[in-house]
């Protein structure tokens, strides 16, 4: 078992009528000029929107808005955001959407205190001092960003995604109301569970096979995503399974299923160039690497795999042949993608062969020009990466 520090400073109000709070919270946490930042339409057209702003206001609070963030956030949003921040003297920064509108606040903080590029701390050139304080209303449960340290940007030039991780940036206050997530469209639905499964499954596929209380924990959490995600996407307003799977991916993504874990995150990295380099759905990307990384790295610990088929997937464990019993696990696993209509592939994900050119660009830029390895379980070289690129095509 590792020594692990587990820290969530998170402030988490959730239920039916728990955005009515956020004036009393922005208070609470220091905020007086509030960015309000969201994404597309979805926002105004459900009026959850103009209900915050209106609550901020009526609370004393001067508000500016920023909308426009679009999945795999763009760093362009995060300078016009930084500008904006700085025109208006803003203190507080409320995230109203899901992952990528929470990243985008949270790089907006990182930058409206920093006198040089904010892409500096993506880039591993530059740590920040301080950020000014995000909070979220959490609208798409899937990202896990309303109670993490992460951070996740696309930058244009070169269509690079750079991830960036800092306790500072952990928000303030998360406000959760599963009645917001009942028009999520099927798709986005599943992706987003799919997302907040493999944040645990990058931390529970490990060598430390003596945390069973973390482990028992993340299973927990993958069999319920697993079951929930089923109700939902036959009756959308089950308040009930709707309110797990919002749960779920604050759990997923805030520390607690890496506590005594050393966690891998390969999944991630390689899904990244698939977003950067094609704007797929994150969540997708993810179902169309990860099945061909677990057959690539699973003798690297059988057994690992051998407890998540047999814990998880339900599959009858053959003890005669551990390794027949993980390919199960993982073939369990594919068929749970598509019944809930994620891809398994690469082809299935974008609609067509990857070139092998493309394979080696992903390959340049996730080894960052040949410079480093990924991951954990087992490490993966420039040429390992390859490999699954070209098993998952």
């Amino acid at each position: 078992m590792k020594d692990f520090k587990y820290y969530t400073p998170t402030e988490v109000v959730f239920g039916e009528h728990s955005e009515e709070k956020v004036a009393d919270l922005v208070r609470k946490y220091g905020g007086q000029r509030v960015l309000v930042h969201f994404g597309g339409k979805s926002a105004q057209r459900s009026g959850l929107l103009d209900k915050v702003v209106n609550l901020l206001k009526d609370g004393g609070l001067d508000v500016v808005q920023l909308g426009g963030v679009v999945p795999n956030p763009r760093l362009s949003k995060v300078y016009e955001g930084i500008q904006l921040c700085h025109d208006n003297k803003i203190d507080f920064i409320l995230a109203v959407g899901g992952g990528s509108v929470i990243d985008s606040a949270k790089a907006i903080a990182y930058g409206v205190c920093y006198d040089g590029d904010v892409w500096d701390f993506y880039l591993g050139k530059a740590q920040p001092e301080r950020c000014l304080p995000v909070a979220s209303v959490l609208t798409i449960p899937a990202a896990g960003s309303e109670m993490s340290e992460a951070s996740v940007i696309t930058n244009e030039d070169g269509d690079v995604k750079l991830g960036y991780s800092n306790d500072i940036s952990r928000p303030k206050f998360a406000i959760m109301n599963p009645r917001r997530t009942f028009t999520l469209p099927p798709y986005q639905t599943a992706a987003g569970v799919t997302d907040m499964m493999m944040h645990t499954m990058e931390r529970y596929f490990s060598h430390d096979d003596d945390m069973t209380l973390t482990d028992s924990i993340a299973e927990a959490i993958l069999r319920t995503m697993k079951n929930s995600v089923f109700e939902v996407l036959k009756n959308p307003e089950d308040y009930r399974h709707r309110a797990q799977i919002m749960w779920g991916g604050s759990v997923a993504h805030n520390g607690l299923t890496g506590c005594g874990l050393a966690d891998d995150w390969s999944t991630h990295q390689l899904e990244h160039e698939l977003s950067g380099m094609f704007d797929v759905t994150h969540g997708a990307g993810l179902a169309a690497i990860w099945p061909s990384w677990a057959r690539f790295v699973m003798k690297e610990n059988i057994s690992r795999f051998v407890r998540f088929a047999v814990n998880v997937m339900d599959v009858e464990n053959d003890f005669t042949n551990p390794e027949a019993t993980a390919l199960k696990g993982i073939e369990a696993m594919e068929q749970f993608y598509h019944a809930i209509g994620m891809p398994i592939n690469i082809h299935e994900l974008i609609g067509r062969n990857i070139s092998d050119d493309e394979i080696k660009e992903m390959v340049r830029k996730c080894s960052h020009d040949y410079t480093i390895s990924l991951g954990a379980f087992k490490v993966l070289s420039p040429a390992d990466m390859e490999t699954i690129y070209r098993m998952a095509r």
